[in-house]
């Protein structure tokens, strides 16, 4: 393994903090107070995901939410429907998950250990680390996405960080250069340099405080690093969404498998086949003398394949339905259910013929 870096860790860690100080984000929601549970809040929104989209989801959770213990005692239904349109919903089945596990395991506070707290759900090394280090000043290394990108450029670290090797050589130089004061500060700084100048496609290399020692930059080359992930082909799978109207016009939703897309979430009966249409009534022991509408369909568009959705209408004649978990509701007040994002889209134009060709 070669030597961290030939930098004083330092004279890295002055350079950013000296330009957070003029240049950060001080200012946002979290870090007024920082918690530990409003940054751990903060910090799961903010996977996969742009700070001006998460501030107001992550209000609205505190006025519901407001400490670990109102979220552990809440019904997910309820945890899922303040996260619906922030995606990537096994984060919030996890923090509801850690939630509880917090207070049962560890009188509602976390753990003071990297390694302890990386242990909970939905917790990785880097996550732990910014909870330590923004709310209890713990010397913690971090690497995100935005931290990955300027340090693989800062030393021309080449490759793809989701090989391990890669990713080693990374945490060897996050660990160097983490200070040993105003770590909260110094965590932010580096999350802003990456987000707001060392950006992915055009870097605002005239305005980066450590842009004399970047390697990169001296090679004429920083779009180049970090190294891109090996492309592969998107797979594209169907499925048709029944939209089943009682007479009352209100839909049948029914909660997904915990497991799986939409975990948890609120849908339309789905089937893989327009031809298993009678049979999916039958299952809900529901039947009808119509014939089924197809609406436009769409793409929704997942981190690893494409869906592509064929929404199907019909009015039925309410008997009862085997599916106790089920619900009838009106389209324009389904209530406060978790939605997977077709569903809640489809929902607000089901009322709205002229809007479905936006779909």
């Amino acid at each position: 393994m070669r030597s961290p870096s030939p930098i004083p860790p330092s004279t890295v860690s002055d350079a950013v903090l000296a330009w957070y100080d003029q240049y950060g984000r001080q200012s946002l929601p979290w870090q007024h107070p920082r918690t530990p549970y409003q940054v751990w809040v903060s910090e799961i929104m903010l996977q996969q995901t742009q700070v001006t989209t998460v501030i107001p989801y992550f209000q609205r959770f505190m006025e519901r939410f407001p400490d670990v213990h109102s979220l552990a005692s809440a019904a997910q239904d309820e945890v899922l429907h303040l996260w619906t349109g922030l995606g990537y919903y096994a984060r919030a089945r996890n923090l509801h998950k850690c939630a509880q596990t917090l207070v049962a395991e560890h009188a509602g506070d976390f753990p003071h250990t990297v390694e302890e707290v990386a242990a909970l759900s939905g917790i990785g090394r880097s996550t732990a680390g910014a909870i330590l280090a923004q709310s209890r000043g713990i010397r913690a290394a971090i690497l995100d996405g935005n931290v990955k990108r300027v340090l693989a450029r800062l030393h021309a670290v080449e490759g793809w960080p989701g090989k391990k090797p890669v990713e080693n050589r990374l945490w060897e130089l996050a660990e160097h250069y983490t200070p040993h004061q105003r770590l909260a500060d110094y965590t932010q700084a580096m999350m802003d340099l990456g987000a707001t100048v060392c950006t992915r496609g055009t870097p605002n290399c005239s305005a980066c405080p450590i842009q004399p020692h970047c390697q990169a930059h001296a090679n004429g080359n920083p779009q180049d690093y970090p190294g891109r992930k090996p492309k592969k082909t998107v797979p594209v799978r169907t499925t048709v969404m029944l939209i089943l109207r009682d007479t009352q016009g209100r839909v049948w939703l029914e909660p997904r498998p915990s497991s799986g897309i939409w975990g948890g979430l609120w849908c339309f009966p789905q089937t893989d086949d327009v031809d298993l249409f009678d049979e999916a009534l039958a299952q809900r022991a529901l039947s009808t003398s119509d014939t089924p509408q197809p609406l436009p369909g769409f793409r929704h568009t997942f981190s690893h394949f494409h869906l592509d959705i064929t929404p199907l209408e019909v009015r039925v004649h309410t008997v009862g339905t085997r599916d106790s978990n089920g619900r009838w509701v009106d389209p324009a007040a389904p209530g406060e259910l978790g939605l997977a994002a077709p569903v809640k889209k489809l929902l607000s134009r089901l009322d709205h013929p002229q809007q479905t060709s936006m779909l």
